[in-house]
């Protein structure tokens, strides 16, 4: 694969550089930490490199606020647990966080080790400074009670997809806002681009049907376009360098994924990933506003050349795909240099799926 994408040797070499200085801060920390940074290289690899952007102190409490959440999701994704048990779980894990005589195991694999060794989390935690233990606290109780309240609720509109998205993911920016604002390091962003900022992160739900689920699917992708002007106003008011590209990354790699995943069959078929030399090239590209703009311009030009005319949601689709465009062009004075750039990931996305053909995978 590496010899179809020689341009991506240099940026996969960097992030091996990278992958290696992540380990060096593994290896110096005390061993609840080392845990700590251990187990987030396994449950989470992009973010685990994506959060090296960041200096120590900031970087330390983001990565408890994100192990937290993924304790709280191990228990609200383990069905092995009727519901009865997972909700009062869910509903009560903040008032847990730190208290030592707590323990429960759930989940496989991974998460489950994290689960078997939350204590090291919990020592790790209560070494934060309050104001960073009180926004991680205050975000897994919101989002504990609204992962609750569908452990018996059916997601069957989009309605109710977006209220699910807010808690499960619209929070999660919500409490990177405060913990910037806590830090010292960036103003409060208002609570909607923080929210939207988390939203277009949100994972896209299987569906099994075919052309219906093909039309489904390309909604979804829609309905997450709808966050992108939010995330770039986000975005571009960041003052901080590092916490920029901690921010920055996530988002650009979410709109390349959109742009796999729209009108793909394959995204019901096999699990899809960016390949891991677009994930590095990204990662070595995303250094300014400029680039960002960038991304996000090409990355929904991929979408655009997949949108077919039948779609239900298509003239949607195009009208928000137009919007975004504008305002990366109105913003970018060097668009076009940058265009060239991802020229080749263009020409490997930039044409119609169909149930009958294979898609081609980043």
């Amino acid at each position: 694969m590496i010899l179809r994408h020689p341009e991506e040797i240099y940026p996969l070499l960097k992030l091996k550089m990278v992958i290696r200085n992540a380990e060096k801060v593994i290896h110096h920390h005390h061993p609840h930490w080392a845990f700590c940074y251990t187990i987030l290289h396994k449950v989470a690899r992009s973010f685990a490199l994506t959060i090296q952007q960041l200096d120590s102190e900031l970087r330390d409490s983001i990565l408890i606020f994100y192990l937290v959440l993924r304790a709280l999701d191990t228990i609200e994704d383990d069905t092995n647990l009727p519901a009865e048990v997972r909700i009062p779980l869910l509903q009560t894990f903040y008032q847990h966080i730190d208290d030592p005589r707590w323990s429960f195991i759930c989940g496989t694999e991974d998460c489950k080790i994290l689960m078997e060794q939350f204590h090291h989390v919990r020592t790790a935690f209560l070494e934060l400074k309050r104001s960073h233990q009180d926004v991680i606290r205050e975000v897994t109780k919101e989002m504990g009670a609204g992962m609750a309240k569908f452990i018996c609720k059916e997601i069957e509109t989009i309605e109710d997809l977006n209220e699910y998205a807010h808690y499960v993911a619209g929070l999660v920016g919500l409490g990177l806002s405060k913990l910037f604002y806590a830090s010292g390091l960036e103003d409060l962003a208002p609570e909607f681009l923080s929210n939207s900022m988390g939203l277009l992160l949100q994972d896209l739900k299987d569906e099994k049907k075919s052309v219906k689920a093909l039309q489904c699917l390309n909604e979804m992708v829609t309905n997450g376009l709808v966050h992108v002007q939010h995330s770039l106003s986000y975005l571009s008011a960041l003052t901080n360098p590092p916490i920029f590209r901690f921010c920055a990354l996530p988002q650009v790699m979410a709109i390349a994924t959109l742009a796999l995943c729209y009108n793909n069959i394959d995204v019901f078929r096999v699990s899809l990933k960016l390949r891991r030399g677009l994930t590095a090239k990204l990662i070595h590209q995303t250094r300014t506003m400029t680039d960002v703009y960038a991304a996000f311009f090409n990355f929904t030009s991929i979408i655009k050349a997949k949108v077919e005319k039948d779609d239900p949601n298509a003239s949607i689709t195009l009208s928000r795909i137009e919007a975004i465009q504008k305002i990366c062009t109105e913003n970018s004075i060097s668009l076009n240099k940058d265009h060239r750039e991802y020229d080749t990931v263009n020409k490997e996305l930039a044409y119609h799926s169909s149930p009958q053909r294979p898609q081609c995978i980043l």
